[in-house]
């Protein structure tokens, strides 16, 4: 089964509108874990805005399924990565005024660049993962990058899904094709939500691992966080 892994930033970013520890990051990556989910994922950035790289430091002790550290390697990421060493980390090419991800990397223009990083993190038992836009030619540039798996970039899917699902889906299942022929391991995420993620798993049910926050956050302020991650996991059956 598709593995759900949570992305707190969510969480963090309504702590940081007050200040002090409320609510509490930590006990949220508990709590989610204990309703479920099968990984925690954390993007941090530079200016602090959600999580922190302190927070990233306090989970890899505290998460017992999968910490998924997932950004742009700058050279303050790459260290906190290495010094941290979760499951798995995610490259992703924001800018840092970036105010969500925006794009997968262009892994052929990239390649130099994204191989060095790839030979970093593996040099620490690190699982690597490329964010890319659903183009069979770039998740063939993230094998040769050495990536273990591609991340796809799924806003296109999800802003077309009720238009033409069909249609929609279509560029996704060619690149998950495409991962599947040349060996790499599949995640996708960005605005899979409740109405759109069991189709998704349903075309491409060799997917990994789905990574799911702003959606998912939205929807326990309704439901609940255990009810929310029970729902999002009844998706993925």
């Amino acid at each position: 089964m598709t593995k759900l892994s949570v992305n707190i930033n969510k969480i963090a970013v309504i702590r940081n509108s007050r200040g002090g520890n409320m609510p509490d990051v930590l006990l949220a990556a508990r709590r989610i874990e204990g309703f479920g989910a099968e990984g925690i994922t954390v993007h941090p950035r530079p200016d602090g805005r959600h999580i922190r790289y302190d927070d990233v430091r306090q989970l890899k002790d505290l998460v017992t399924t999968e910490l998924n550290i997932e950004g742009n390697p700058i050279d303050s990421f790459t260290d906190l990565v290495l010094e941290v060493v979760p499951a798995q980390v995610t490259l992703v090419p924001d800018a840092e005024n970036a105010i969500t991800s925006n794009a997968g990397w262009d892994t052929i223009a990239h390649k130099e660049f994204l191989t060095k990083k790839v030979e970093e993190f593996h040099s620490k038992g690190i699982r690597v993962s490329i964010f890319v836009d659903p183009v069979p030619e770039m998740v063939l540039g993230a094998k040769e990058c050495g990536a273990d798996r591609v991340e796809l970039y799924t806003e296109a899917y999800a802003r077309d899904y009720h238009a033409d699902r069909e249609q929609a889906i279509a560029p996704y299942v060619a690149a998950a094709e495409e991962a599947q022929r040349c060996g790499l391991g599949l995640n996708a995420g960005h605005d899979l939500n409740l109405d759109n993620l069991a189709y998704f798993v349903e075309r491409i049910p060799w997917t990994d691992e789905v990574s799911i926050g702003h959606a998912l956050i939205s929807d326990a302020l309704y439901l609940g966080l255990e009810e929310t991650v029970g729902r999002y996991l009844a998706q993925l059956k």
